[in-house]
């Protein structure tokens, strides 16, 4: 007799499917191939002994007993995630922090000191739509960045809380005519091309933030280029592209560059910590604890006079 499939591999791909109605895309999203997520179905439907979807050619429909099991199903992956907790055994928590240098890494760091006994691991591959992806298929635990920006079928699937309202500014070569100003007014970028990640899957919410600030000023987003990874990699592409690049303040430093605040609008980057909705870890509440902590100390959530923010962002950062 053949051992057991593991219960949460099959429920995952179950509530996938259950909530793209679309095998393909549920397969997109757990990335997994569309043969393999379909036959982890028919393997939990032949151990339910009932048939939980109806598939046709586009789409997949839930059965009755479909729609019977899919609180169930969540309520059982959500067991899981505290069994692996239970007499202090848990498991290490997963936080991307999308670049190093970056201020969330002392939210992590501030989480380990009240938490010594857990691990918190952090992870950097920029980008919250990318991560809410692997966040939904259950290989990351968490992220930052901009809620709003996430499509409203994965916001579905997550959690978040508002950690920081980040005033933004531009990475430009040291040599260009705007590195001289000690803070860049928006209305000089006028006629630029900046950067803004056009393009990159993993990022369109921060895409769709810059074209939000740029509408309006004569401000273009700059069409889609390879992505630049590591000091060296950036510093090439700077210099032979020569776009500004929209950035926020703690941006770390890049050689044979200079980072500069945006003003005249203060423009804000509406950053939250998000995770998988029912996820129970204690190492999660440590990071959120610190992230409240720190947030609170130094006035993370206080809008600077001037300010620019879309309504969706204030609404979803609690904003007045």
């Amino acid at each position: 007799m053949s051992s057991p499939e593991p219960a949460p591999r099959l429920l995952r791909a179950f509530l996938a499917v259950a909530e793209e109605l679309h095998f393909t895309r549920a397969a997109a999203r757990l990335y997994v191939a569309q043969q393999a997520l379909s036959r982890d179905v028919r393997r939990l439907e032949a151990e339910l002994g009932t048939e939980l979807l109806v598939r046709s050619t586009r789409r997949a429909e839930l059965t009755p007993d479909g729609e019977r099991f899919v609180p169930y199903a969540r309520r059982v992956l959500a067991a899981y995630e505290e069994l692996g907790s239970a007499f202090g055994q848990a498991r290490p928590l997963l936080v991307d922090v999308n670049s190093p240098g970056l201020v969330f890494e002392r939210v992590l760091e501030h989480a380990r000191r009240l938490v010594p006994e857990l691990e918190v691991m952090a992870r950097y591959e920029s980008g919250l739509t990318g991560a809410a992806l692997e966040i939904g298929a259950g290989r990351l635990d968490a992220s930052f960045g901009r809620w709003a920006g996430l499509e409203p079928a994965l916001r579905d699937q997550l959690d978040h809380q508002p950690v920081r309202l980040e005033p933004m500014a531009v990475v430009l070569p040291e040599d260009h005519p705007l590195a001289a100003l000690a803070e860049v007014p928006l209305g000089a970028l006028a006629g630029e091309y900046v950067y803004a990640g056009a393009g990159n899957p993993r990022t369109p919410e921060w895409t769709g933030l810059a074209h939000a600030l740029f509408a309006g000023r004569g401000i273009r987003v700059s069409p889609p280029a390879p992505l630049a990874v590591g000091r060296e990699e950036f510093e090439r592409v700077m210099a032979k592209y020569r776009h500004p690049v929209l950035a926020v303040v703690d941006f770390p430093p890049m050689p044979g560059c200079v980072l500069r605040p945006l003003t005249d609008p203060v423009p804000l980057s509406p950053v939250s910590l998000v995770w998988r909705k029912g996820l129970r870890h204690p190492a999660l509440d440590a990071v959120r604890s610190a992230a409240a902590t720190l947030a609170r100390a130094e006035h993370w959530l206080e809008e600077p006079p001037g300010s620019w923010l879309p309504e969706a962002d204030r609404q979803s950062m609690g904003q007045p």
